[in-house]
């Protein structure tokens, strides 16, 4: 079974920062792109950051770009985002996701999320 659990939101102010994980099980990351998405209320969901399953790289969406960064651990069982330098518009519910092959466009598993609020 797979399962992807994020933890680290909360609330915080503008200009800081916070670190979200996901703890995943049920799947290999060799197989599997993994990312971020991201659900700001009144609007759609939207890619955050990708770790590519063919060469590990990683890329971002435009307005997260040196604020954002995504890691893994060692032991390819858990995903990271750092996000520093946080905005308003960053407010939104947060997912890990796995996407099979080698691209985050369209996920195969999605976790419950974890809210993320940026007060002004």
């Amino acid at each position: 079974e797979v399962q992807l659990v994020e933890s680290g939101g909360g609330l915080v102010q503008a200009g800081g920062s916070l670190r979200l994980s996901c703890a995943t099980s049920g799947f290999t990351f060799d197989d599997y792109a993994i990312g971020w998405w991201r659900e700001a209320p009144g609007k759609e969901r939207e890619g955050v950051s990708c770790i590519r399953s063919s060469d590990g790289s990683t890329y971002y969406e435009d307005s997260v770009k040196g604020r954002f960064t995504m890691s893994t651990n060692s032991a390819k069982n858990a995903i990271y985002l750092q996000m520093n330098s946080l905005k308003p518009e960053d407010t939104a519910v947060y997912f890990c996701i796995a996407a099979y092959g080698d691209d985050c466009i369209d996920p195969t598993f999605w976790g419950q999320g974890t809210q993320v609020t940026v007060s002004s």
